[in-house]
């Protein structure tokens, strides 16, 4: 059997859960050997709300893409939303025992590695540390330091953090479903990476996911990341509006948002109806679809009108921070009708959709070209450019028998610990068999208390 190395991004959103299984061809493109989605049943605004739900949706939406790919899951890279994240900005240095040497990786590592110590809010957890401009003794605005010679070392940094126990149960659900973590990545980053072309975070651009729970706003700027921001309201709000306005049920909304919905209610004549069926023989209900624009479009200010406002406080107004590139949409949310013309009205700014297809090799299913999966496709980039492979040999995939092997062999091993120290070669060999999933499996362990 042929040896495929591949690897895989799974979307835990508020609406559905997508599995996507890939590789980089040869042309540095994303080919999809497989994708799975289900139903979202434990997630409430990006945060997840009920564990065994959430672990019976993942489970059946890596079935799905396991089957689709013929190919078994072990690793997954998972992106993290919700109203608990929040980011701040922060400066740190770090003094250089020997400025004749260049600086390399290492001081960069060291430098951020101090700044994941920073001490948060009770309950508060660094997800990421993201360099921006680099000082050394001094001359600033500095992108690339390696190579260079200096003592001291400064940064500034975009720093990303949310709340401890919802990470962690991300972590449970991921390992319950009998999958390994492999990295956590804001999910505005990885949209970002799917739909932004390199020119656009240059010249400046604001990019707004609008999902079913939250809408993800990641702003950049001379190619670096400014500014992140979670709004709690999504698509999903929308339809409850709906549902309220019109007195129907949540699957009748659903479908007459998606079917008819217009965030510009100018469009609709007011004779323009759609019949809805009365459930259980009762009298089937006419809504106009004037009025339906005008619930959705109330809801979708109130959306633009929130992110707006963060954009506003980067400093959008200021020549130095204009963003040139204005503003792109992604999303399942995205994809409402006159939405587009609508966040032009209100910000000003040039809009486009953003679509994931760039980065994708040209066979690729039209579906997976959507808005919808943006963030599934960022993911899994996210995993193919961080090095998170598998592959469809037997022992790359560990099974819950195996996890016990592990652990069992962990505590020989242990107990063993004084004996290998007098015979450093065996030691050596031992770690480097079991290195790699003792590590993972202690993340785990943590992860899982």
């Amino acid at each position: 059997m042929e040896t495929t190395k591949y690897s895989v991004g799974l979307d835990i959103g508020t609406t559905k859960i997508v599995a996507i299984i890939g590789r980089e061809n040869e042309y540095g493109k994303i080919e999809v050997l497989g994708i799975g989605k289900s139903k979202s049943l434990g997630v409430h605004r990006g945060v997840v709300n009920n564990i065994t739900q959430t672990i019976k949706s993942i489970q059946q939406a890596v079935e799905e893409a396991e089957a689709n790919a013929g190919l078994k899951i072990g690793s997954v890279v998972v992106g993290i939303a919700g109203q608990h994240i929040r980011s701040l900005q922060h400066s740190d240095y770090i003094t250089r025992t020997d400025s004749e040497e260049v600086i390399n990786d290492d001081d960069l590592d060291r430098l951020v590695n101090q700044v994941y110590k920073l001490v948060m809010l009770p309950g508060e957890e660094i997800i990421h540390v993201l360099p921006q401009e680099y000082k050394i003794d001094g001359q600033a605005e500095i992108k690339e330091p390696i190579g260079m010679y200096g003592g001291r070392l400064e940064a500034n940094f975009h720093v990303v953090v949310g709340q401890i126990s919802s990470i962690r149960n991300v972590g449970r659900c991921i390992k319950s479903a009998g999958l390994d973590l492999g990295n956590i990545t804001l999910e505005p980053l990885a949209s970002s990476d799917a739909v932004l072309s390199k020119e656009e975070k240059e010249a400046g651009v604001a990019l707004i996911d609008i999902g079913g729970g939250t809408t993800d706003l990641a702003i950049f700027k001379d190619g670096i990341i400014r500014h992140t921001a979670v709004i709690p309201f999504g698509g999903g709000v929308i339809t409850e509006d709906i549902k309220e306005g019109c007195s129907i049920i949540e699957k009748q909304a659903e479908l007459l948002k998606m079917k008819f919905g217009s965030a510009w209610p100018g469009e609709n004549k007011d004779n323009e109806i759609v019949s809805i069926p009365g459930l259980r023989g009762r009298e089937p209900k006419e809504i106009t679809l004037k009025n339906l624009s005008k619930i959705i479009h109330a809801r979708v200010v109130e959306i633009i009108e929130q992110v707006y406002v963060e954009i506003k406080n980067y400093g959008h107004e200021e020549q130095k921070k204009k963003l040139i590139a204005g503003i792109v949409l992604t999303g399942g949310g995205s994809q409402l009708k006159h939405l587009k013309q609508l966040v032009e009205y209100i910000t000003g700014m040039d809009t486009r959709i953003g679509y994931p297809n760039e980065h994708l090799a040209g066979n690729s299913d039209e579906e997976i070209a959507s808005p919808l999966y943006a963030t599934a496709v960022g993911l899994l980039m996210n995993a193919v450019r961080n090095g998170e492979y598998q592959t469809n040999e037997e022992e790359a995939v560990v099974s819950e028998e195996q996890i016990e092997e592990l652990v069992e062999e962990e505590l020989v091993l242990a107990g063993e610990e004084e004996a290998k120290e007098n015979n450093p070669q065996e030691n050596k060999e031992r770690k480097s068999v079991f290195d790699k999933w003792s590590e993972k499996l202690k993340d785990f362990l943590d992860n899982a208390e």
